[in-house]
């Protein structure tokens, strides 16, 4: 485990890119809140989703098997269809809904989650220009 897995606290966040690599934001898991939450910091902005986004996004990556585009959208924006963006807005993922906690601030999803799941060595992402998209990884390090 890389010392950038250990952290992920309030103290000592995330720092990580969005996928296309033009912003670099923090990220934390605070369980002080009901429920728990994956906390983003981007620049003056402060977006929360249900932490077991984190658990739950890996599941469905693992069930597809295969790369998944991303899709990213404000909240104010379709998602297009079989996106990573699409399924965190979802009355058919497991919390039957929106991942992200604050109306207003909902979207992003695919934006903000990918580059967590991906230091924690649950999913590749891709980091190009534009149209990525990430495939689970094994949450086995030998696989």
């Amino acid at each position: 485990m890389t010392s950038a897995n250990v952290h992920g606290t309030a103290d000592q966040p995330w720092i990580l890119s969005t996928p296309p690599g033009g912003s670099e934001f923090e990220a934390w898991r605070d369980e002080t809140t009901s429920p728990p939450t994956l906390a983003v910091q981007v620049g003056a902005t402060q977006l929360r989703y249900d932490l077991r986004c984190i658990d739950d996004l890996h599941a469905m990556l693992v069930a597809a098997g295969d790369w998944v585009p991303l899709g990213n959208a404000d909240e104010q924006k379709e998602a297009k269809p079989g996106t990573v963006e699409a399924w965190g807005r979802s009355a058919d993922n497991p919390v039957g809904g929106w991942y992200g906690l604050k109306k207003g601030l909902r979207g992003r999803f695919a934006n903000y989650v990918p580059p967590v799941l991906e230091v924690l060595g649950l999913a590749e992402v891709e980091h190009n220009a534009r149209n990525n998209r990430m495939r689970a990884r094994s949450a086995d390090p030998s696989g």
